[in-house]
Protein backbone atom coordinates (compact mmCIF):
# COMPACT_ATOMS: atom_id res chain seq x y z
CA UNK A 1 0.00 0.00 0.00
CA UNK A 2 0.77 3.76 -0.87
CA UNK A 3 0.75 6.96 0.71
CA UNK A 4 -0.51 8.93 -2.21
CA UNK A 5 -2.03 12.00 0.00
CA UNK A 6 -2.84 13.55 3.50
CA UNK A 7 -5.68 15.95 3.19
CA UNK A 8 -6.05 17.92 6.60
CA UNK A 9 -9.44 19.01 6.97
CA UNK A 10 -10.86 22.36 8.18
CA UNK A 11 -11.72 20.34 11.63
CA UNK A 12 -8.77 19.16 12.17
CA UNK A 13 -8.54 15.72 11.27
CA UNK A 14 -6.22 14.46 8.55
CA UNK A 15 -7.44 12.14 5.33
CA UNK A 16 -4.81 9.83 4.12
CA UNK A 17 -4.65 8.93 0.98
CA UNK A 18 -4.08 5.23 -0.08
CA UNK A 19 -3.61 3.44 -3.44
CA UNK A 20 -3.66 -0.17 -2.70
CA UNK A 21 -3.71 -1.55 -6.30
CA UNK A 22 -2.29 -4.65 -7.52
CA UNK A 23 -1.43 -6.71 -10.68
CA UNK A 24 -3.67 -9.22 -11.87
CA UNK A 25 -2.19 -10.37 -14.56
CA UNK A 26 0.33 -9.06 -17.28
CA UNK A 27 -1.94 -6.47 -18.98
CA UNK A 28 -4.48 -6.23 -16.03
CA UNK A 29 -4.32 -4.55 -12.36
CA UNK A 30 -6.72 -4.38 -9.45
CA UNK A 31 -7.70 -0.95 -8.53
CA UNK A 32 -7.98 0.02 -4.89
CA UNK A 33 -8.49 3.50 -3.36
CA UNK A 34 -8.24 3.34 0.52
CA UNK A 35 -9.19 6.13 2.73
CA UNK A 36 -8.26 6.56 6.27
CA UNK A 37 -8.95 9.49 9.07
CA UNK A 38 -7.89 8.74 12.30
CA UNK A 39 -10.41 10.04 15.40
CA UNK A 40 -9.16 10.49 18.93
CA UNK A 41 -11.85 9.75 21.86
CA UNK A 42 -12.83 12.68 23.95
CA UNK A 43 -15.73 12.09 26.29
CA UNK A 44 -16.93 15.60 25.07
CA UNK A 45 -18.25 13.49 22.24
CA UNK A 46 -20.57 11.74 24.05
CA UNK A 47 -23.98 11.90 26.55
CA UNK A 48 -21.85 9.88 28.89
CA UNK A 49 -18.70 9.39 29.79
CA UNK A 50 -19.18 5.70 30.64
CA UNK A 51 -19.96 5.49 26.96
CA UNK A 52 -16.79 6.65 25.97
CA UNK A 53 -15.13 4.47 28.02
CA UNK A 54 -17.05 1.34 26.36
CA UNK A 55 -15.55 2.85 23.09
CA UNK A 56 -11.97 2.98 23.66
CA UNK A 57 -12.58 -0.36 25.53
CA UNK A 58 -13.36 -1.97 22.16
CA UNK A 59 -11.74 -0.18 19.51
CA UNK A 60 -9.03 2.06 21.50
CA UNK A 61 -7.87 5.82 22.04
CA UNK A 62 -8.59 6.17 18.45
CA UNK A 63 -10.45 4.59 16.09
CA UNK A 64 -10.16 4.83 12.47
CA UNK A 65 -12.60 5.72 9.64
CA UNK A 66 -11.94 3.92 6.50
CA UNK A 67 -13.20 3.80 3.20
CA UNK A 68 -12.37 1.73 0.13
CA UNK A 69 -13.13 1.68 -3.64
CA UNK A 70 -12.22 -1.05 -5.95
CA UNK A 71 -12.72 -2.12 -9.66
CA UNK A 72 -11.02 -5.46 -11.09
CA UNK A 73 -9.69 -6.40 -14.05
CA UNK A 74 -8.53 -2.83 -15.01
CA UNK A 75 -6.60 -2.40 -18.23
CA UNK A 76 -2.93 -1.48 -16.62
CA UNK A 77 -3.12 1.85 -19.11
CA UNK A 78 -5.75 2.56 -17.91
CA UNK A 79 -5.17 2.56 -13.90
CA UNK A 80 -4.30 5.69 -12.66
CA UNK A 81 -7.24 7.21 -14.66
CA UNK A 82 -9.28 5.02 -13.05
CA UNK A 83 -7.61 6.05 -9.50
CA UNK A 84 -7.81 9.62 -9.92
CA UNK A 85 -11.93 9.05 -10.99
CA UNK A 86 -12.27 7.11 -7.45
CA UNK A 87 -10.48 9.77 -5.73
CA UNK A 88 -11.97 12.93 -7.39
CA UNK A 89 -15.70 11.45 -6.99
CA UNK A 90 -14.31 10.60 -2.96
CA UNK A 91 -12.90 13.91 -2.82
CA UNK A 92 -16.65 15.30 -4.38
CA UNK A 93 -18.89 13.42 -2.43
CA UNK A 94 -17.47 12.65 0.92
CA UNK A 95 -15.32 15.26 2.23
CA UNK A 96 -17.57 18.15 2.86
CA UNK A 97 -19.49 15.66 5.10
CA UNK A 98 -16.04 14.73 6.95
CA UNK A 99 -14.84 18.51 7.25
CA UNK A 100 -17.62 19.51 9.52
CA UNK A 101 -17.33 19.82 12.58
CA UNK A 102 -19.68 17.28 14.43
CA UNK A 103 -18.39 14.45 12.24
CA UNK A 104 -15.73 13.31 14.69
CA UNK A 105 -18.14 13.36 17.15
CA UNK A 106 -20.90 11.60 15.06
CA UNK A 107 -18.29 8.75 14.07
CA UNK A 108 -17.36 8.44 17.58
CA UNK A 109 -21.63 8.03 18.55
CA UNK A 110 -21.88 5.38 16.06
CA UNK A 111 -18.83 2.79 17.03
CA UNK A 112 -20.73 3.03 20.76
CA UNK A 113 -24.59 2.58 18.56
CA UNK A 114 -22.33 -0.14 16.78
CA UNK A 115 -21.21 -2.08 20.68
CA UNK A 116 -25.05 -1.37 21.73
CA UNK A 117 -26.21 -3.31 18.20
CA UNK A 118 -23.73 -5.89 18.11
CA UNK A 119 -22.98 -6.31 22.20
CA UNK A 120 -22.56 -10.40 22.21
CA UNK A 121 -19.63 -9.45 19.97
CA UNK A 122 -17.85 -7.10 21.78
CA UNK A 123 -19.22 -8.28 25.43
CA UNK A 124 -15.92 -9.91 25.82
CA UNK A 125 -13.95 -6.61 25.83
CA UNK A 126 -16.56 -4.83 28.23
CA UNK A 127 -16.32 -7.55 30.66
CA UNK A 128 -14.55 -6.20 34.38
CA UNK A 129 -12.01 -8.64 34.48
CA UNK A 130 -10.26 -6.89 31.49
Amino acid sequence: MRLVEEITLSNNLVVEVWDNSRPISDDTVQVRLVIKIKVAMKEEYFSEPEHCEQVKKVFGHEIYYEYQKERTFVNKNEKDRVFSEFLNDFKKDSLPYMAKPQFPSRFAVSKYKEIQKRFYKYQHLLDESH
